[in-house]
């Protein structure tokens, strides 16, 4: 096989389980800790914007309506038309925060869900970046010409972590110690009203479609600040007075349960004083250097956004690295689909794509953070017309 000049993504598909859920009702469906509504969510939720979101759980019974495989596989589905079907795949890839097991990997779960003929299966870790690690290995398998087309998903399952079943061990525990009914602490609570399920999948092949708009990517840049930022999200360990994690195998089964050890945390702190320029500010440094990027050649600016408390923090990070894309130009859909995580900027570009108000020559820059040790993502794509 030999390297080619280009890949182009040529299909996108989002799948958002169940009936879109507003902010009166997520106690229905997430439960309540110890019986008590929440005092935080309401004002979690009046600063982060979203108005609806959708969970993978029935509301009545409270019970998983799927797992995070078949979100994905659901995703992976949706890409099949005329010109392309799954069955057919050279290469997926997977990125998600939380898979449904240990082991084995999400990838080949949901190669097992789509129960399609084998091909190269390849899985990236990480919180919301691993949705476009997976694309920019699925991007350097078509260049490279290692696949003759590629299928890269970022996905979420959040609801079932956020489920109020999971916090009532700790909650009853601290009851026993503190002879109160303390809430769960803000670091949990603040993200059960944060976070909500979803898939996105794009097809990726070495020329454009036949027909409508394929969009070519020009380049991804991934850069890690762990090598100054201590953990800000995680699961799965406890945050220690130093700021180091201290992994889950340290603990003793009692104590998973007790200090809800698996389920997500924030350090909002942190959050609040590092993640616009750890994150996209640093990214825009670099891009500005390497990549000679002004906002001038950018025609739509599409931000991974957890909440819109960040949108201004994140407009003055870019104005301060001379890269200030006008807000008219920026595309989002958080208050209506939610924080997907690391399917965010799936989702997105499937509505923009699919919403008629791309144009042939248009350029979108994409923006990806993860608060875990604070990365930032930056991809530039261009709308190509089938007739280029």
């Amino acid at each position: 096989m030999t390297s080619r000049d280009s890949a182009y993504i040529t299909g996108t598909s989002s799948f958002l389980p169940n009936a879109p859920v507003a902010n009166d009702d997520i106690e229905q469906v997430l439960g309540m800790i110890g019986g008590k509504p929440s005092r935080a969510r309401r004002i979690v939720l009046r600063n982060n914007g979203i108005r609806t979101r959708h969970y993978a759980i029935d509301p009545t019974s409270g019970v998983a309506t799927h797992t995070n495989a078949q979100l994905t596989a659901e995703a992976v589905r949706g890409l099949a038309d005329e010109h392309f079907s799954p069955s057919t795949m050279d290469c997926l890839v997977t990125g998600t925060s939380r898979p449904d097991q240990l082991m084995p990997n999400h990838g080949v779960m949901v190669h097992g869900e789509l129960a399609t003929p084998p091909c190269e299966v390849v899985s990236t870790a990480g919180i919301c970046v691993s949705g476009i690690t997976a694309l920019k290995y699925a991007w350097m398998a078509v260049l490279s010409g290692q696949a003759r087309n590629a299928v890269a998903t970022g996905s979420e399952l959040a609801s079932l972590g956020l489920h109020a079943r999971n916090f009532e061990a700790e909650s009853a525990h601290r009851v026993a110690q503190l002879e109160t009914n303390p809430e769960i602490a803000f670091e949990k609570d603040f993200l059960r009203w944060m976070l909500s399920d979803g898939a996105g999948a794009f097809l990726l092949q070495p020329q454009p479609r036949s027909t409508g708009l394929s969009l070519r990517i020009d380049w991804i840049d991934i850069l890690s600040q762990a090598d100054s930022m201590e953990a800000c999200m995680y699961a799965g360990a406890e945050k220690l007075a130093d700021g180091t994690l201290k992994g889950w195998q340290q603990y003793s089964p009692e104590d998973w349960n007790s200090r809800s050890i698996f389920t997500v945390k924030q350090d909002v702190r942190l959050l609040n004083e590092a993640v616009a320029y750890q994150t996209i500010g640093k990214s825009l440094e670099q891009a500005k250097t390497q990549r000679h990027l002004s906002a001038e050649a950018i025609d739509w600016f599409l931000p991974h956004m957890s909440s819109e408390y960040f949108r201004q923090p994140m407009a003055d990070c870019m104005a301060a690295s001379g890269v200030s894309i006008p807000q008219e130009r920026w595309f989002t859909n958080l208050h209506s689909k939610g924080n997907t995580g690391s399917a965010s900027i799936y989702i997105m570009v499937d509505e923009l794509l699919k919403s008629g108000r791309l144009e042939n020559g248009d350029t979108l820059l994409c923006f990806v953070p993860e608060s875990g040790r604070f990365t930032g993502s930056l991809m530039h794509l261009t709308a190509v017309d089938h007739a280029g």
